[in-house]
């Protein structure tokens, strides 16, 4: 059973950073490309970041999150990171990982993010 856990989530105030972390349960190298979406109560779930897991793997960003987040990895720990700087309140909403392998796609339980004063 492949399992993706996030973790890193947390109050932070407008202008402060995070980094999210996704452990996944197997080598990254297993998925074609893993994810972070983000939702809102009461939203569609949405696009932030991706990654393809190839070595030297394309990176693409919402354009909501454009230059304030990245994503990295630690192919090791089997882990991928976002790193969120200069946070907004609008940014505020629960993270997920998602990863896809050749026809199977994977969720983790999300972490969530509240970005307040």
């Amino acid at each position: 059973q492949v399992q993706l856990v996030e973790s890193g989530g947390g109050l932070v105030q407008p202008g402060g950073s995070l980094r999210l972390s996704c452990a996944a349960s197997i080598s990254i190298f297993n998925f074609k490309n893993m994810d972070w979406y983000r939702q809102v109560p009461g939203k569609e779930r949405e696009l932030v970041a991706t990654m393809d897991t190839a070595i030297g793997g394309i990176t693409n960003y919402a354009d909501s999150v454009k230059g304030r987040f990245t994503v990295s990895r630690d192919n090791a720990k089997n882990t991928v990171y976002l790193q969120m700087n200069s946070l907004k309140p609008e940014d505020t909403a629960v993270y997920y990982c998602y990863a896809a392998s050749y026809g199977m796609t994977y969720w983790g339980k999300g972490t969530l993010v509240t970005v307040s004063s």
